[in-house]
């Protein structure tokens, strides 16, 4: 079997790399996107019958069992369409594996018959034991042992149960095993795409989510649920919506009170944020109500930054190098109505990480994550897995008015179930602090239009399908 990988920039060079290696009636198994751009795993036409070969005659087929019909009555019965060939792949799958199931029990019931044969000669006594121990003795003196013929044994010793399976066989059960994986995810992408280009409302709404940043995963969620004689944006808007958790019909954090750390990434905007929800709760409840540590140890004039917006409110800030010493200015703190801390930016791979949700692990502590809704998706999924974000009361998405695509960080925050507490856009403070409804949140995701060097047409929408697993994890509930 020969099997190959070939890379190339778009999947037209891909496929005519595979013509120069194996001739036009080469066999394409998969292709999905790469670093290089577009990965094609093809093998030679005369692979096909071997293959075949070797699964229409099992290892150890069972009495009885009629021979299988030919590869090319199977492919002129099948007409070879997409969904048809589906369905004659996973069948014969079913035949083979049945066909080892009945070996394997069989093997097991030889090891059964085996060992109960094994017992039965221990029990068994040995007629020259006897001899064998005194000569053993004997040795162990250093006297003179008589030549003795060796212990003949009344029963011949049962013969293994089953040999070990040649080398080459185990190789080639193994290309079939991930053969059999790369077919079936070839075949539930492109019976996804066929049911795409039957049904140009779904295929419309992919390509629509997936230009303003949805994750495939979300998508084809949002695609299969799609009813019928219904708008299909304003559905998926409403989807969304209704998973997209946040703070709205609840108090605002200004006004809830309490000790709260803002942590999260390099650079998203957490003292920008901290000084933001003080001067919203100082202007409500006043500047003696509330207090301010920092915990950023790490950055030049870190302190500084908290402590000029501190100095404009009048409220003093604190610094806690460890876990002692932010207990103690918790327990200084105690009577005040809210405390903020701000901490250190460490990007969320930074060994460091852990230590600091470890110092912030306090009973009284909430942990509020701050997510830079500007990032790519795969940045903010990482940040999400590194801060524990499942552990925090909820997250603030900064950088708003940065953001070309709100898409990415609402599809996190939908399958993560996270609750959007606060918005920042802006560097003003206390001004560009908001909280915004789940609806305001999608509007504005589904407003935005890529650039055109961005915009998918309907092949890259196939192609981002054809490299995706067939199973797509449940992100939505309709």
């Amino acid at each position: 079997m020969n099997v190959k990988r070939f890379s190339a920039r778009t999947s037209r060079d891909a496929l005519n790399l595979v013509r120069q290696a194996f001739g036009a009636d080469a066999v394409v198994l998969s292709t999905r996107p790469c670093a290089e751009g577009v990965e094609v795993m093809a093998m030679a036409p005369d692979s096909v019958p071997q293959i075949e070969r070797f699964a229409s005659e099992p290892a150890m087929p069972p009495a009885g069992t009629a021979a299988e019909t030919s590869v090319e009555q199977d492919v002129a019965q099948l007409s070879m369409s997409t969904l048809s060939f589906q369905d004659y792949v996973r069948e014969r799958m079913l035949r083979r594996r049945r066909a080892e199931q009945q070996a394997e029990a069989q093997q097991q019931a030889d090891a059964a018959q085996a060992e109960a044969r094994a017992a039965e000669l221990q029990a068994r006594p040995v007629p020259q034991a006897a001899s064998l121990l005194r000569v053993r003795a004997q040795q162990a003196a250093g006297d003179a042992v008589p030549a003795m013929a060796p212990p003949v044994l009344r029963e011949a010793v049962a013969e293994p149960v089953a040999a070990a399976a040649p080398a080459e066989v185990r190789d080639v059960l193994a290309e079939l095993r991930v053969m059999k994986g790369l077919i079936e995810d070839r075949f539930g992408a492109l019976a996804f795409m066929e049911k795409l280009q039957r049904q140009p409302r779904q295929a419309q709404l992919t390509q629509r989510l997936l230009d303003q940043g949805f994750s495939p995963a979300l998508t084809r969620k949002l695609a299969d649920g799609l009813p019928a004689d219904c708008d299909e944006a304003a559905w998926a808007a409403s989807v969304l919506e209704r998973n997209l958790l946040s703070g709205e019909g609840e108090l605002p954090l200004e006004d809830t009170g309490g000790v709260f750390a803002l942590v999260g990434a390099t650079g998203v905007g957490k003292t920008t944020s901290t000084a933001k929800l003080a001067a919203a709760f100082a202007t409500r409840h006043g500047a003696s109500n509330l207090g301010l540590i920092t915990l950023d140890a790490y950055r030049v004039a870190a302190h500084e930054q908290l402590r000029a917006y501190g100095r404009i409110l009048g409220v003093p800030v604190h610094t806690a190098h460890d876990r002692a010493s932010l207990d103690d200015l918790l327990e200084l703190l105690a009577g005040k109505k809210m405390v903020l801390i701000d901490t250190a930016g460490m990007a969320q791979r930074d060994t460091r990480t852990r230590e600091l949700l470890d110092m912030l692990s306090h009973r009284s502590v909430n942990r509020l994550l701050v997510v830079n809704a500007a990032a790519q998706g795969e940045t903010i999924e990482d940040v999400l897995h590194a801060y524990r974000a499942n552990t925090c009361r909820g997250v603030i998405l900064s950088k708003v008015d940065e953001a070309v695509k709100l898409g990415p960080a609402l599809d996190a925050m939908i399958r993560h179930k996270l609750k959007v507490l606060g918005v920042a856009n802006g560097q003003r403070v206390p001004e560009d602090w908001h909280r915004l409804s789940a609806h305001a949140l999608v509007q504005q995701a589904l407003r935005s239009a890529p650039a055109p060097a961005w915009r998918m047409d309907a092949g890259d929408v196939n192609l981002v399908f054809a490299g995706m697993r067939s199973a797509a994890p449940a992100a939505a509930h309709a």
